[in-house]
C-alpha cells in the first residue's frame, strides 16, 4: 500500500500554462490555491460550465467558492451590467437599479430585516456589522467560533480560531473564540453531535463569565461554517448561541456571506434554524461575480450612532451603481428562476448521490450539507485521519482531467456549485468525482 505521492504536473493545455506562467512574473504571491493548482486560464462559460483558453470545458462545482449564483454567461447579467457601465458606475446618489434591489431585497430577508448598507469585501462588511454592534450596545467585546471564517482584515482577524493569523500580531484586544460543535471531532470531547453542542454552548457561557469584561457587543455565528469544510452545526446550536447573545445584552450576527441568497436551499441559511439575527453579513452570491457585500438590520438597530451618522456606515465603492446593478439582476434572476427551489431540490438529490458514492468508497469520511452547499471528508482508508494532501492533489488534477472542478486539493471538499446547476449536471459531476476516488483508492491503496 503506498500512502504518499507527488503531485503531478499541472493538467492545464498550453495557452493556458503560457498566460499563467507570463502572469505570475507580476503577480505577488499568495492567489487562491484552486488558481495556483490548476494553472487555467479561463476564457468563458455558459451555466454550470467553464471554458479554458484552450476551449475544455469543466463542469463547477466550485462557483468562484459559492460566489457564482448564476453561473457564466447569464444572458440578463450581462445585458444589465453592460447597460449601466454605459451609463454610470460610481457614486453613491441614489440609481434606479438600487431602489430597486433594496425594495425587493427587502420581501425575502426574515421579518423585521429591513435595512441595508452596501460594501465591497466580505470582511469590510463584518467589520461594518461590528461597528454598528458597537454602536448599537455601546460594549467592545466580540465572540466567534472555532473553524469560523470571517475575513482576513485586521479587524477581524482576531476572530479566526485558526493558522490564518499565525505571525500576524498583535492582534485587536477583546475579541474571543470559542470551540464550535464540529462533526468530524467533537472540540471538548463529547459523544455525539447534540451532547458536543450542549457542551459547547455551556462552554460559551462560562467563557463569557470568565475571560471577557462584561462588555459583549456581540457573538457572530456562520449558520454553515464554509471555509472549514461545510460544516453543518447541531440542532440547536445555532439558536442556542442566539439566546446566549441576547441573554449578555449583545446583538446576534448571523454571517450569511456564503450560505445566504439560496445557498442553502432556504433565502437565508438562518432560517434553517428558526432564528431571526439581529444583524446578518451578506455577500458572494449577492451579486453573481461582482464584488458586493452588505449589512443587513432592523430598522431600529440601524438608527444606532454613531454608525448611523453620516458618512458612518458608508463606504467609497459601496452601493454604487454598477455593483446595485449586478445586485438587482441577480435578485431578479435568483427569483423568477426559482433558484432557491432548485438548490433545495437540486441539492437534496446531489447529497444522496454523494453518500451512495461515499458508502462504498473508504477514502469518504462523511458526507454533510444544505442545499448546494455540501462538505466532505477525505480521509486515509480506515481512519479518519485526512487524506494526506499529495494525494488529494492527485484527485485534484484527476477530476480536471475528466472534466469536473473541485476543491479536492484539501481534504476537507466543499462543493458549492452555481445555483443554476441542473440536477443532470450535478449528477453527473458526482459520478466523475466518484471515478476518480475509485481511480486514486486503486492506484494508491
Amino acid at each position: 500500500m503506498t500512502t504518499s505521492a507527488s503531485p503531478s504536473q499541472a493538467v492545464a493545455g498550453p495557452k493556458s500554462l503560457a498566460l499563467f506562467e507570463e502572469e505570475q512574473r507580476y503577480l505577488a504571491p499568495g492567489l487562491q490555491s484552486i488558481a495556483l493548482f490548476s494553472r487555467l486560464a479561463m476564457d468563458g462559460g455558459s451555466g454550470a460550465v467553464l471554458r479554458d483558453m484552450d476551449g475544455r470545458e469543466y463542469l463547477d462545482f466550485v462557483a468562484g467558492i459559492g460566489v457564482a449564483s448564476l453561473g457564466y454567461g447569464h444572458p440578463s447579467y450581462a445585458r444589465a451590467l453592460s447597460e449601466q457601465a454605459a451609463k454610470t458606475a460610481v457614486g453613491s446618489f441614489t440609481t434606479a437599479r438600487r431602489l430597486s434591489f433594496v425594495k425587493t431585497l427587502s420581501t425575502v430577508t426574515p421579518k423585521g430585516l429591513d435595512r441595508i448598507q452596501l460594501y465591497s469585501s466580505g470582511a469590510e462588511g463584518v467589520e461594518a456589522a461590528l461597528r454598528l454592534a458597537k454602536s448599537r450596545t455601546k460594549k467592545f467585546e466580540v465572540v466567534s467560533f472555532w473553524g469560523g471564517f470571517h475575513g482576513k482584515t485586521g479587524g477581524v482577524l482576531p476572530l479566526l480560531a485558526d493558522s490564518f493569523k499565525f505571525q500576524l500580531g498583535p492582534l485587536l484586544p477583546g475579541l474571543y473564540s470559542s470551540p464550535y460543535p464540529d462533526s468530524r471531532r467533537c472540540p471538548l470531547g463529547a459523544d455525539g453531535e447534540h451532547d458536543c453542542g450542549a457542551h459547547c454552548l455551556e462552554f460559551l457561557r462560562e467563557k463569557l463569565r470568565r475571560e471577557t469584561t462584561g462588555a459583549l457587543s456581540a457573538i457572530i455565528l456562520e449558520p454553515i461554517q464554509g471555509t472549514n469544510g461545510n460544516v453543518v452545526p447541531p440542532p440547536g446550536f445555532f439558536a442556542g448561541a442566539a439566546q446566549i447573545a441576547r441573554e449578555a445584552g449583545a446583538l446576534f450576527i448571523s454571517d450569511e456571506m456564503i450560505t445566504g441568497f439560496g445557498r442553502t436551499g432556504e433565502w437565508f441559511g438562518c432560517v434553517h434554524e428558526g432564528v431571526v439575527p439581529d444583524i446578518m453579513t451578506v455577500g458572494k452570491g449577492m451579486a453573481g461575480g461582482f464584488p458586493v457585500s452588505g449589512v443587513i438590520t432592523s430598522t431600529e438597530i440601524a438608527e444606532s450612532k454613531p454608525w448611523a451618522n453620516p458618512s458612518g456606515s458608508s463606504s467609497s465603492y459601496g452601493g454604487n451603481p454598477l455593483a446595485c446593478a449586478a445586485c438587482d439582476v441577480t435578485l431578479r434572476a435568483i427569483i423568477e428562476e426559482r433558484l432557491v427551489e432548485n438548490s433545495r431540490q437540486v441539492g437534496a438529490a446531489l447529497l444522496r448521490r454523494l453518500r451512495e458514492i461515499g458508502a462504498a468508497c473508504p477514502l469518504v469520511g462523511a458526507v454533510r450539507g444544505r442545499g448546494l452547499m455540501i462538505g466532505i471528508d477525505l480521509v486515509q482508508p480506515g481512519t479518519r485521519q485526512p487524506l494526506e494532501k499529495a494525494l488529494c492533489r492527485e484527485l485534484f488534477e484527476d477530476c480536471l482531467r475528466r472534466g469536473l472542478l473541485t476543491m479536492s486539493y484539501n481534504p476537507s471538499l466543499r462543493i458549492n456549485p452555481p445555483l443554476v446547476i441542473t440536477e443532470a449536471q450535478a449528477l453527473r459531476g458526482a459520478d466523475l468525482l466518484g471515478e476518480a476516488l475509485a481511480q486514486l483508492q486503486r492506484r494508491r491503496f
